[in-house]
């Protein structure tokens, strides 16, 4: 029997020690090592800073909450060998993450399965919480979705950018990249603009220059590339050595402090949508920049701030839940309204999705740079 198999079979076991007298034990799964190494380490110290909080406060129905954190290694089957440890050996009551829909997709079937609560912090693929066109019960985000985020950039391109001439560049072995991608090809032509090209690529390629020598062959006026930071790090440094000026765009998988490490000045003049920025005068988010800061030494990513707020959303639904069974969380959860989050106003839809703004930021200097935000 494989240990997969074998911690499956454990998941009749009694959960009545995921709360013992004096704490609730909830998990985190997060890609601590490997490529997107950067998503799981701010996403735990989100999480952190968060249950420091709400336990400064009392916890939880009088209880402390604590947190049992495995590393996925960013790979997805390992995030679903962690949720299924965290439900049948850890007896956890919720559990935070994944960060990217590929994890977050293979986790989400286990937590329905099994009627444990997850919220994702931040996987933007719609399927996370619909399996076809059925809700998924036990799944939740704090997030936009990709056809949001897809129509933010598609928008700020034609009308703010005036570009009608894009190609694309996107991931094809990664959920998040081929969907957001879709969703932006489709607005971007709804309003009047043309996909000029339209390349791939498999996350970890180190050479990008066939790609981008046929783009460039196509004369667009940008390229929209919807994958994580260190790929786009990398396009956009060979871009650059292939004398390609025009702006590179792309979506919140660009978040990170490695991708102005790795891309350095190529970068420049670029865009990409995200969940909030530092620069928002906002007392709220000016108060966890603060506090992150103090805590960690560095400015927190959107990353930080997104798993803040999934915290922060469990501990209200688990403090209003009238107990702590996955049905009665669940049941607040699909109820959250107004919740006011360092990331914007968070309302949960029927699709568990989380109704909020997007704003758009400029790299310039190694740096992002508000420019917009884009109501739903």
């Amino acid at each position: 029997m494989t240990h997969t198999l074998l911690v499956l079979s454990l998941m009749i076991a009694n959960r009545s020690s995921a709360v013992a007298a004096d704490r609730i034990l909830i998990g985190e799964v997060g890609s601590l090592t490997g490529a997107e190494a950067t998503f799981g380490d701010s996403t735990r110290k989100g999480i952190d800073l968060a249950i420091t909080d709400i336990n400064a406060k009392g916890g939880v129905k009088g209880k402390k909450l604590e947190v049992k954190v495995y590393d996925d290694q960013g790979k997805p089957e390992e995030a679903a060998t962690a949720m299924t440890r965290l439900i049948a050996q850890d007896k956890v009551t919720l559990v935070l993450g994944e960060v990217a829909s590929s994890r977050s997709l293979a986790m989400a079937p286990i937590a329905e399965r099994n009627k444990i609560p997850m919220i994702t912090p931040s996987s933007t693929n719609p399927r996370v919480t619909k399996d076809g066109k059925k809700v998924r019960d036990f799944v939740f985000r704090v997030c936009f979705i990709d056809p949001f985020q897809g129509t933010v950039m598609a928008k700020f391109t034609r009308k703010n950018l005036k570009l009608s001439k894009v190609a694309i560049l996107r991931d094809v072995g990664n959920d998040y990249s081929m969907g957001l991608a879709d969703y932006f090809t489709a607005k971007f032509k709804e309003l009047g603009g043309t996909i000029v090209a339209d390349e791939s690529y498999k996350a970890g390629d180190q050479d990008f220059k066939a790609q981008l020598t046929s783009l460039k062959g196509k004369k667009p006026e940008a390229v929209f590339i919807p994958g994580y930071y260190t790929d786009v790090a990398l396009i956009a440094r060979q871009a650059r050595e292939l004398n390609m000026k025009q702006p590179l765009l792309g979506g919140d998988g660009w978040e990170s402090a490695k991708l102005y490490e790795i891309g350095g000045s190529a970068l420049d003049n670029s865009y990409f949508s995200n969940h909030y920025s530092t620069d928002d005068p906002n007392p709220k988010i000016q108060n966890f920049v603060k506090r992150y800061k103090n805590t960690y030494g560095e400015v927190p990513d959107s990353m930080s701030a997104l798993a803040y707020d999934a915290a922060m959303i469990a501990a209200e639904a688990m403090t209003k839940a009238k107990d702590l069974s996955g049905e009665a969380i669940r049941q607040i959860l699909a109820s959250t309204k107004g919740f006011k989050g360092v990331t914007g106003i968070i309302n949960i839809d029927q699709d568990h999705n989380a109704v909020k703004p997007a704003v758009v930021l400029r790299i310039q200097d190694k740096k992002p740079h508000y420019v917009t935000t884009i109501s739903p």
